[in-house]
C-alpha cells in the first residue's frame, strides 16, 4: 500500500467525521488548513439529505471553513441528478425536509402526492403518520420508490437519532418494497463524484466514519479509504466488519499528524 502523500483529492464525509452538530471534531480545521497549505483539493460528501448545499456551506463558514457550494454533495443532490438522467421533470411526493423538496424541484421536478412517478424518501426531521401513509399507499399500488441513502442513524451533540436507513425498514416493513437508494456507497453518487473531481482513482481517498456507506464507497469506487473513530464506528465493530479500511485513525488530527510525516519522507527521498 502506498502512503497517503500521493493523495491529491480527499473526499470528506461530514457528520462525525468533520463536525458533531454545531462543533467542528477534535482536528478538523487544521486538517482542512494542512489540504489547502500543501496544494490538495477536497470535496464535502455527504448522505444527509435533511439539508442542501447552501446550508452546509454556511454551517461550515460558520465554524471557521470557507466553504462554498460547490465544495459540497448531498445525497439529495445526487438524486437530483439521477432522476434527471432518467426521466426530467418526473412528478414526484417527496417524503422529506423543505430543503429536499426546494432541492429537487430546483431541478425541474414537479412535487405532488397526485398521481407521483416516484415516492422519494430523506432524511426527513419532519415525518408525520400521514407523510408515511401516502407513501405507503402509494408504493403498494406501483409508484417506485427512491432513497436517498441508506444510514441507519445519525449522529449529532447528544447521542445518535433515526435516519434515513431507519426510515426505509419502516415503510419496506408496511410496503415490503425495497427501495433503490442512491447515496454512499451507491454507483449514482460515486459518479457524481467522479464528474465534481476529474482525479485518477490512485490519486483519491474518501474519509468517513461508517463502514458500510463511507467505506463501502472507496472501495466500491475503487480509491483509498480511510476510517475515523470519531462517529459511528467503534474500534469494536471492526472484527466483524466485511468491509475494512485501508486506514485506521482516532480523528482528523491523527490523521494530520501521520500524513505530515509521509509528506516529509517522501521529501527526503
Amino acid at each position: 500500500m502506498h502512503s497517503l502523500s500521493h493523495v491529491k483529492c480527499f473526499i470528506l464525509d461530514m457528520d462525525g467525521t468533520v463536525y458533531l452538530g454545531n462543533k467542528l471534531l477534535p482536528g478538523a480545521l487544521r486538517f482542512m488548513n494542512y489540504l489547502a497549505a500543501t496544494g490538495r483539493e477536497y470535496l464535502f460528501l455527504t448522505n444527509n439529505s435533511s439539508q442542501n448545499a447552501r446550508y452546509y456551506a454556511r454551517k461550515l463558514q460558520a465554524m471557521g471553513w470557507p466553504a462554498t457550494e460547490e465544495d459540497i454533495l448531498t445525497s439529495g443532490e445526487a438524486t437530483a441528478l439521477y432522476l434527471q438522467q432518467i426521466r426530467p421533470r418526473a412528478r414526484l411526493y417527496v417524503v422529506g425536509t423543505t430543503a429536499l423538496v426546494e432541492e429537487l424541484a430546483a431541478y425541474g421536478f414537479i412535487i405532488t402526492a397526485d398521481a407521483p412517478d416516484f415516492v422519494v424518501l430523506g432524511f426527513d426531521t419532519t415525518l408525520t403518520y400521514d407523510k408515511l401513509v401516502t407513501a405507503c399507499d402509494l408504493i403498494r399500488h406501483g409508484t417506485p420508490f427512491i432513497a436517498t441513502h441508506p444510514d441507519l442513524n445519525c449522529p449529532t451533540e447528544t447521542g445518535f437519532i433515526p435516519d434515513c436507513g431507519s426510515m426505509i425498514a419502516l415503510i419496506k416493513a408496511s410496503t415490503g418494497v425495497e427501495p433503490k437508494v442512491i447515496g454512499k456507497p451507491n454507483r449514482e453518487i460515486i459518479d457524481v463524484i467522479f464528474r465534481k473531481k476529474n482525479f485518477a482513482r490512485a490519486e483519491m481517498a474518501i474519509i468517513g466514519d461508517r463502514l458500510y456507506t463511507d467505506i463501502a464507497t472507496g472501495r466500491n469506487a475503487g480509491i483509498y479509504t480511510v476510517l475515523v473513530l470519531s462517529g459511528e464506528t467503534k474500534p469494536s465493530d471492526l472484527a466483524q466488519a466485511m468491509v475494512r479500511p485501508d486506514y485506521i485513525f482516532e480523528n482528523l488530527d491523527n490523521l494530520t499528524d501521520y500524513l505530515a510525516k509521509c509528506d516529509a519522507e517522501l521529501q527526503l527521498t
